[in-house]
C-alpha cells in the first residue's frame, strides 16, 4: 500500500487508485457518516461496511470517530468507538468483541522512519483483544498488541505490546498498574 524507495519530497507515498479511494472515503465521511444522528449505528456501519470493513454485529461507531481507511478495519461483535476516536488503519486494525475505545482514543498504525533520508512512512497492524478498554485521550502506537481484558488508562501512551491479559496499564509510557478482576456476571 506504502510505495517504498520513493523521494516523499516529491512523489506521493501512495498509488493514485489508494489516493482517490481514500478522497472518495473522506467525501462519505463528511456527507454522510459525520452527520448522521448518533442512534443511527446500523447506518454508519453500513457505510464502514461498503467500504470494505469487516465488523461483527452490534457495534456502535459514533458519528464524529475518525476511521482513516475502512478497509483495514476489524470490529468483533458489540465495539464501541466513541467520537473524537481516531482510527489511523494505513494497515490493519483489528478490535476483539465487547471491546471500547473512548473519546479522543488514538490507533495509530502508521509512522516514519526517522532514520531514512526521506523519512520513509511505513505501517504496522494494531490487535487489540476482547473485553478491552482504552479509556479517553489514550495513545495506541503501530505494530502494539494488547491482549484479552486489558484497561489502558485515560491519557496513556502504549507503545510496546501488553502480554498479560486482565491487567490495568495506564502512564506515559504506560506500566502495569494492577491486576483487572474479571467479572462474567
Amino acid at each position: 500500500m506504502i510505495i517504498q524507495g520513493n523521494d516523499s519530497y516529491t512523489a506521493a507515498s501512495f498509488s493514485l487508485g489508494h489516493r482517490i479511494r481514500r478522497q472518495v472515503w473522506n467525501s462519505v465521511w463528511l456527507l454522510l457518516f459525520r452527520p448522521s444522528p448518533r442512534p443511527l449505528h446500523m447506518w454508519r456501519a453500513f457505510l464502514l461496511r461498503i467500504f470494505g470493513a469487516k465488523l461483527g454485529k452490534g457495534i456502535h461507531v459514533y458519528p464524529a470517530a475518525k476511521i482513516w481507511a475502512p478497509w483495514n478495519l476489524e470490529l468483533g461483535d458489540h465495539v464501541g468507538i466513541a467520537d473524537g476516536a481516531t482510527i489511523y488503519n494505513m494497515d490493519l486494525i483489528k478490535v476483539g468483541r465487547y471491546s471500547v475505545i473512548s473519546q479522543g482514543a488514538h490507533l495509530c498504525g502508521g509512522s516514519h522512519d526517522y532514520n531514512s533520508r526521506n523519512f520513509q512512512l511505513y505501517a504496522r497492524p494494531i490487535v487489540i483483544g476482547e473485553h478491552v478498554w482504552i479509556c479517553a485521550e489514550a495513545f495506541v502506537s503501530l505494530g502494539v498488541s494488547i491482549p484479552d481484558g486489558v484497561v489502558v488508562g485515560a491519557r496513556s501512551l502504549v507503545s510496546k505490546s501488553i502480554t498479560e491479559p486482565w491487567t490495568v496499564h495506564a502512564g506515559f509510557p504506560a506500566k502495569k498498574i494492577s491486576i483487572r478482576t474479571r467479572n462474567d456476571r
